[in-house]
């Protein structure tokens, strides 16, 4: 757990925090070159209320490559 998520669920409401916290395992980046998937909260960021789809410039974990990775929220989580 990053400082960040460490301080807001420290602090927040636990009923908040909880909420924050699946609501962030919901959302998952994906890259475009190897497919590989991992959540915006196992990456030590937080994505709470939020909508779009929008795009981060960030390096895989699995293939190296500096790419477009896809934010998007998992149906049914």
């Amino acid at each position: 757990m990053t400082f960040i998520q460490h301080l807001l669920t420290s602090v927040l409401p636990h009923c908040w925090a909880d909420n924050m916290r699946t609501e962030s395992l919901s959302w998952v980046l994906r890259c475009p070159s190897c497919g590989f998937e991992r959540s915006v909260w196992e990456t030590g960021s937080i994505r709470w209320k939020a909508t779009g789809n929008p795009r981060r410039l960030m390096a895989c974990s699995h293939c190296g490559q500096r790419t477009w990775h896809t934010l998007y929220r998992k149906p049914g989580l």
